[in-house]
């Protein structure tokens, strides 16, 4: 059970959590003249070269148009390039540079330092419990907005809008001066 004082509710505390963090991960990043959304752009190019620009935005959950500036960004700083999809000629695919493989071994262990401090007050074992929490916590709201989701289209297939209210009724129609039928 969550705790009645409003300053304790999780999604307060994660809220500010996750703020708190991206402030020090942008500090952490700009040593290496980057910023934390520049950072996650290497990291998933990294893991995944030739990324499709479209598709990276989808993965990193951001406007296409906002990847578009950081990737001009990164090209400039000559650490990713773009090249023309040979499948696709209205699209662009992602990859590193050879001047950013030795940035990403830094960013590495900028995220190492990072995790310690954030984590100091753990042990290992604990630190190790409280992220596969966090991991169960992610599940259960995306598995619950998944639900809402098919749930929602369901009635829409079904001919009901979902407009975000109530459904009136004669009550509601009366109140309002309107008219059954």
């Amino acid at each position: 059970m969550l705790a009645r004082n409003p300053d304790h509710h999780f999604l307060f505390a994660l809220a500010d959590l996750q703020r708190a963090v991206r402030a020090y991960a942008d500090q952490k990043a700009a040593r290496h003249g980057i910023t934390r959304a520049q950072w996650a752009v290497l990291v998933k190019l990294h893991k995944e070269e030739g990324l499709q620009q479209a598709k990276l935005a989808k993965l990193l959950d951001i406007q296409p148009i906002t990847l578009t500036r950081l990737v001009d960004k990164l090209c400039k700083s000559g650490l990713v390039e773009r090249r023309a999809d040979e499948t696709d000629r209205r699209a662009n695919r992602l990859y590193l540079t050879p001047a950013a493989r030795p940035l990403i071994v830094k960013l590495r262990s900028l995220r190492e330092e990072i995790n310690q401090t954030a984590l100091a007050h753990l042990k290992p074992a604990e630190a190790d419990r409280f992220v596969a929490q966090l991991e169960l916590i992610k599940e259960n709201v995306r598995t619950a907005y998944k639900a809402g989701c098919e749930a929602r289209k369901a009635r829409a297939f079904s001919g009901k809008v979902d407009t975000g209210f109530p459904q009136e009724n004669a009550t509601t129609k009366r109140k309002l001066g309107r008219r059954n039928g």
